[in-house]
């Protein structure tokens, strides 16, 4: 479903201030962009929408940037950081010709609310008491942490997985259709996921989450992770690792779409990340957060809020450009491949052999 410019109540609304601000911005920079609305999500007698934005390349050889926040509704501020950029983005372009020229060597794909009901009841969870980070048909390949790894006991416990054998929740099956589509075709593309409220550092995790043995991208990964830390040595703010190094879960949808990517593309690099933004680092500065469940996952102190939303413009600017430079730099012949991987291993696996069998 394409979009369409339409009045929406604002008791319809209610709850979700940043779909409003979306929406602003969508009317700002509509031609910019190009918008689709594939779903509307049903919630409390209410249809909202579930946004998919394109900026920049339509060449099938553009590198892709996909940008997603708001999986889980109660963690506001991943939504509000994607947001906070493409203001920026939008106002940037009517005067910075370099950001254009840049635009036009890549593709945005923004999907900066996944979950608008679970984000309008402020749960982690979907309006179906589903954890969309646990709803993939993905099966860890050892023990999980009890409940926190995913589970199929009740929808009324936390980090429900969804019914056995059913379909993925709407919200993700939009999701994996927009990354499915988008990314169909293209040899280079990188994601960003915006979460918080784990540790007191901002992690940035990749795959797999659903085993301990190292994923067969992470020789890539470990490529833009030098990039970043040589453009950048002051800026130490980030934890760069493969998420199993804190825990490892069923039913990860970046699993899921990294090996749905994997399948179509063998020959392609495809690096999905989790911006993991360390909120026990504000409940340590603020106890007053442990008083509010919604405080134990997003800034409450307007000036702590806004330096959350400027802190990680660096990080957006430079995938921008890693992506459109990706034929550069990611790994491409198997010598290259093999240098990757070794130099992979002895940050992240230093016990291991440099032979070991990946993830798969």
């Amino acid at each position: 479903m394409t979009y369409t410019s339409r009045s929406t109540s604002n008791k319809a609304y209610n709850g979700l201030p940043e779909l409003q601000e979306l929406e602003s911005l969508i009317q700002e920079g509509k031609d910019l962009m190009r918008i689709r609305v594939p779903v509307h999500i049903e919630h409390q007698n209410t249809h909202l929408p579930f946004y998919v934005l394109e900026m920049g390349s339509t060449s099938p050889e553009a590198p892709v940037l996909a940008l997603v926040g708001g999986v889980h509704g109660v963690e506001r501020i991943g939504t509000q950081v994607i947001l906070s950029f493409l203001k920026s983005l939008i106002r940037r372009l009517h005067w910075d010709n370099l950001l254009q020229d840049q635009l036009d060597h890549l593709r945005l794909l923004i999907v900066p609310m996944v979950n608008p009901g679970g984000m309008r009841d402020n749960t982690r969870c979907n309006p179906n008491g589903v954890d969309l980070m646990r709803n993939a048909p993905v099966e860890a390949e050892g023990k999980t942490p009890w409940l926190v790894g995913g589970q199929r006991l009740s929808r009324s416990l936390p980090w429900f997985r969804g019914e056995n054998g059913a379909p993925l929740e709407p919200e993700n099956q939009a999701l994996a259709d927009a990354i499915h589509y988008g990314l169909k075709q293209q040899k280079y593309a990188i994601s960003l996921d915006c979460h918080s409220g784990f540790g007191t550092r901002d992690r940035l995790w990749f795959p797999y989450a659903k085993s301990t043995a190292p994923w067969p991208g992470i020789g890539a990964a470990h490529r833009l992770t030098e990039l970043f830390e040589h453009s950048y040595p002051s800026h130490e703010q980030y934890l760069f690792e493969p998420q199993a190094h804190s825990y490892t879960t069923n039913g990860d949808m970046w699993d899921y779409l990294y090996d749905d990517y994997a399948g179509q593309q063998p020959d392609g690099c495809f690096i999905p990340i989790t911006l993991e933004m360390g909120s026990w680092l504000w409940v340590k500065k603020n106890p007053r957060h442990l008083f509010r469940y919604h405080g134990l996952f997003n800034p409450v102190l307007p000036h702590r809020h806004q330096r959350i939303l400027r802190r990680h413009l660096v990080l957006f600017d430079f995938l921008m450009s890693a992506t459109r430079t990706m034929p550069m730099w990611a790994p491409a012949s198997a010598s290259d491949q093999q240098r990757a991987m070794q130099g992979a291993l002895s940050r992240w696996y230093p016990g291991l052999d440099g032979n070991i069998t990946t993830a798969v």
